[in-house]
């Protein structure tokens, strides 16, 4: 019975950078990436360079223009759903 309870808590833990991804699996997951991109989904699959399989994803680009009359910046959000993604 202490077996189990220590595996339980041994699968649990967090003790090296890719634990934490590994208990992510099967979860809604948010990728912040270069340029303003940000992507959310499922985390179906990753490998050891990070490359990751993501489901039920939506990719969103922010992008920021400076209207030239007011001087204001002007952030608008494109959104795509995409079933399927390789990050």
């Amino acid at each position: 019975m202490a077996d189990d309870v220590d595996q339980q808590q041994t699968a649990s833990t967090v003790e090296e950078p890719l634990d934490l991804t590994r208990l992510s699996l099967d979860e809604q997951i948010y990728v912040k990436m270069r340029n303003d991109r940000e992507l959310r989904g499922r985390l179906h699959a990753y490998d050891l360079r990070l490359n990751m399989i993501l489901g039920d994803g939506e990719k969103t680009v922010t992008t920021i223009e400076i209207d030239e009359e007011t001087h204001e910046k002007i952030h608008d959000l494109t959104k795509w759903n995409i079933p399927m993604l390789f990050v």
